[in-house]
């Protein structure tokens, strides 16, 4: 099976979603991009995932959607219903494989944030890990 993961800068989210989902189930091809990449990996998902014992499994840098071939996953996974939209523009045949998670995104949320996320994704792996 092959799963994308999506957010806004694949900076935080998607890539942490990726990692994880590469730990968990490592017999899934997972990936990821983000709709805008402009910034790098951030150092906070670096930090979540080595205590994880899951940083082996980050990517170096952040990819755009425009680098995938939507078709090719069996299942994408936006962070939030901007990502949803974005990708049915791109791909609107994807419509049936697309969930949202409504994980929001870290920089804009108070200190902590990125804690709660980070939990809110390992969570929300791992349910999607077992159900595969």
């Amino acid at each position: 099976m092959e799963i994308l993961f999506v957010c806004s800068g694949n900076a935080y989210r998607s890539p942490v979603a990726e990692a994880l989902m590469k730990k968990f189930k490592p017999e899934v091809e997972a990936d990821s991009a983000g709709t805008n990449p402009v910034i790098p990996i951030s150092e906070v998902a670096k930090e979540f995932l080595a205590r994880e014992n899951a940083v082996k499994y980050l990517k170096s840098t952040p990819e755009g959607l425009d680098m995938k071939n939507l078709r090719k996953y069996e299942l994408i996974v936006a962070m939030e219903p901007q990502h949803r939209h974005v990708l049915l523009k791109m791909c609107p045949e994807c419509e049936a494989k697309i969930v949202v998670w409504n994980i929001e995104d870290p920089y804009f949320l108070p200190k902590g944030g990125a804690e709660k996320v980070f939990q809110q994704i390992k969570q929300k792996v791992k349910e999607l890990a077992n159900s595969l």
